[in-house]
């Protein structure tokens, strides 16, 4: 009987897609199809327009595809899959392949919103300790360089905002409100700020100070795996993991962070750490606007969308007239990235525990953080005013046509 290995003409397509799911994650979109979809055709006659991106079609046999160039990372499909056919794409295992197999150092880039994820008890310092206890360099909170970001758009709505027609539309925080913008009122996009997200300005910035590394974003949200793989971004983050997946990696090793010793590196601010609810946007730009222009004539205003139908009616009433605020701030997901879909937590109870590690920041806005102030100097920046300057660090091009 021959070994010869030929053509495996047993696994399908999609078997095929399934093991470069594993292996490599790039080659699909955060949202995957396991089978075939096996409801009947009355119960799944409009399951492929339930995505607000027109991201699904079908094809010939009636089997949804998700298209990867559509695709957001918003969970609207996978939640509403009556057969459970459809899954958000794991990067477990290029992620294992990397910390252990890579002589770059690897660095875990954690979401404002992990305070207390893994556990009530679980310290920022024992949660560092167990992400070197896996093998990476250090766990960074992405905090700080929602700090610098939140300098920066305060820094543009001073230099933007001159009388009362003018509006800012905040950039910078959630990968799904600001799709909605680009793709279906780019008519808006004048009015955003070029800032990049915490979680690139992070990549990018360990990078910089590091050319050698690599990056590991942990969050609860799916559309982050899309965003690390933006065409303009994807030079900041080489994977993306969710709560719920570091979570079955700790599981999987048998790394329990409570047994460990801490390692407190308390960095961001206030500012920062409440990036992780709505409102919380606002409320950093506002206070740290009020720290840096305190006799400013025309005061921020900010109103707050919470989840993908909010941020569609709030941007529908901008473009009616019927907003008056200058400051508009949307989150894709209720709550905030606290509500995320692979929050391990329950909102209500994540956005409490935002709230008292926010209170517990040393500083009350970047101004007064020292953290920042050092590490913008050792990216290059003379003076906080310089963040103005067309950086492309903390930058990125808004232009529709370039999505």
């Amino acid at each position: 009987m021959s070994n010869e290995i030929r053509g495996n003409d047993r696994l399908s397509d999609l078997g095929r897609r399934h093991l470069d799911c594993l292996f490599d994650p790039d080659k699909n979109p955060p949202a995957l199809r396991l089978a075939e979809c096996l409801c009947p055709d009355e119960k799944r006659e409009n399951c492929d327009k339930v995505c607000f991106f027109d991201s699904m079609s079908r094809d010939e046999k009636g089997n949804v595809v998700i298209h990867e160039e559509c695709c957001t990372g918003c969970p609207d499909c996978i939640e509403s899959c009556k057969s459970s056919k459809l899954k958000d794409k794991k990067e477990i295992l290029p992620v294992f392949e990397l910390v252990h197999n890579s002589d770059a150092p690897v660095y875990a880039m954690i979401a404002p919103a992990f305070i207390s994820q893994f556990s009530e008890e679980m310290t920022p310092g024992k949660l560092r300790s167990a992400f070197k206890k896996l093998g990476f360099a250090g766990m960074i909170e992405v905090a700080l360089f929602a700090d610098i970001l939140t300098l920066k758009e305060a820094l543009e709505f001073d230099r933007y905002i001159k009388d009362d027609r003018d509006f800012m539309l905040t950039s910078c925080c959630c990968p799904m409100w600001i799709a909605m913008i680009r793709r279906i009122h780019g008519q808006l996009v004048p009015h955003m700020p070029p800032s990049v997200s915490p979680m690139v300005a992070c990549g990018r910035s360990i990078k910089k100070l590091y050319p050698e590394a690599k990056t590991v974003f942990i969050g609860p949200c799916l559309a982050k795996k899309a965003e690390a793989k933006e065409p303009d971004v994807r030079d900041a983050v080489d994977y993306v993991l969710t709560f719920q997946e570091m979570q079955e990696i700790f599981d999987a090793v048998e790394v329990d962070p409570l047994k460990l010793e801490e390692d407190l590196k308390d960095h961001s601010s206030m500012a920062g750490r409440i990036y992780a609810r709505t409102g919380g946007v606002s409320e950093a730009v506002q206070r740290t606007l009020d720290r840096l222009r305190p006799n400013r004539k025309i005061p921020l205003v900010a109103q707050q969308a919470n989840g993908v139908k909010e941020c569609k009616e709030l941007l529908n009433d901008l473009i009616n007239g019927n907003i008056k605020a200058n400051f508009i701030e949307g989150m894709g997901c209720v709550g905030g990235c606290v509500g995320g879909p692979k929050s391990i937590l329950d909102k209500e109870v994540s956005t409490k525990n935002v709230n008292n590690y926010g209170n517990d920041a040393q500083f009350l806005t970047p101004v007064d953080n020292p953290y920042v102030i050092e590490l913008l100097q050792r990216l290059g920046f003379d003076t906080i005013d310089s963040l103005l300057e067309h950086e492309t660090i903390f930058t990125r091009d808004f232009n529709p046509n370039n999505k």
